[in-house]
């Protein structure tokens, strides 16, 4: 059997480990009560990403999914409604704790294939003001959607169909350096028209743990209530800050570099005879409905190659991920297929 050690894990950018640098800047964090607004650290984590986004404020919480729910809950209230893709993480893969916890309905409409919600569509299911319906409140984005870049054109196009409908806007921005460094431009630039975003710091940042919600000053002191309410008010947290600021010094230009191994990735399984999806980030995702999953699963796994097995299969590189661990897949695949 393989070592863990061994292993090369395409399953997710959430699987890294921190590496030494980032574990002396854990160690050596300024420290203070966070629930009282004492911890210097996670203040200049919350600090920095706001400045980086353009945002009035950030809020440091554990997980993207609280991230998210403490976004909803800050701009709607209870029988309000928000508006997300059929394949949204905060919709599909997030335990429905809007509608569990902050009684929120959501309106999922299908995804376009770049990753936006066509307007018009969105435009369609925008309930009328009568008691009988829900309030369509927020309409939420998501940016990479599985790996693929919003389109410039098509986020300037939000603010004003945003206002005219009446709607706020959020991003789960989980992913928003990727999309930055893959299409070449600033934070700013993408996440202007939002009114919140998401930022996670533990997927291809690789910090432990933590994301950031940034966005107007009410809606992060909303959030943050929802926080403490929702069990997030942390108190030393800036252990785990010092990570994420540590990420943001060392770990977003690399970006490039896990785009460039799945460009790599995608073309080796291409040329072993697999169909595969365009990519533009760290996400390989081909079609391997042909084949047995779990003996493709195990076949890999004996050769060192850890994978989620799926029909659409995602392969994600990361910081883990180096030139020599992409030749290994593709061998591991020449000899699994």
């Amino acid at each position: 059997m393989t070592t863990a050690k061994a292993l090369i894990d395409l399953r997710s950018d959430t699987v890294t480990l921190p590496c030494k640098g980032m574990r002396k800047a854990m160690h050596e964090a300024a420290l203070g009560d966070d629930v009282y607004g004492e911890d210097p650290t996670v203040r200049k984590l919350e600090e920095t990403l706001a400045a980086m986004t353009g945002k009035e404020a950030g809020l440091f919480l554990p997980t993207g999914t609280q991230s998210n729910l403490c976004a909803l809950m800050a701009h709607c209230e209870r029988g309000d409604e928000y508006v997300a893709g059929q394949m949204a993480h905060l919709y599909r893969y997030e335990g429905g704790g809007a509608a569990v916890l902050g009684g929120i309905q959501p309106q999922p409409i299908e995804n376009s294939a770049d990753g936006s919600l066509e307007l018009s569509l969105v435009a369609d299911v925008i309930k009328p003001l009568d008691f009988h319906f829900a309030r369509t409140r927020l309409l939420c984005l998501e940016n990479t959607m599985q790996g693929r870049v919003l389109p410039l054109c098509y986020l300037q196009a939000l603010k004003p169909f945003a206002q005219t409908h009446g709607l706020q806007l959020h991003l789960d921005g989980a992913r928003i350096f990727n999309a930055a460094i893959a299409c070449g431009t600033s934070l700013p630039e993408l996440t202007h028209m939002f009114d919140s975003v998401s930022i996670c710091l533990s997927k291809g940042l690789g910090a432990p743990a933590g994301s950031v919600l940034v966005g107007h000053s009410s809606v992060i002191a909303t959030a943050r209530r929802w926080r403490k309410v929702l069990g997030g008010g942390m108190r030393q947290s800036g252990v785990l800050a010092a990570a994420g600021l540590y990420a943001l010094r060392h770990n977003v230009d690399r970006l490039a570099e896990d785009h460039a191994r799945a460009r790599r990735l995608g073309d080796g399984l291409r040329a072993l005879g697999l169909t595969v999806e365009p990519l533009q980030t760290n996400m390989v995702y081909a079609n391997c409905s042909e084949f047995d999953l779990s003996r493709l699963s195990e076949r890999l796994l004996a050769r060192g190659v850890m994978i989620n097995p799926a029909s659409r299969l995602r392969l994600v590189t990361h910081l883990g991920i180096d030139d020599e661990a992409v030749e290994k897949v593709l061998l591991a695949f020449q000899g699994s297929i």
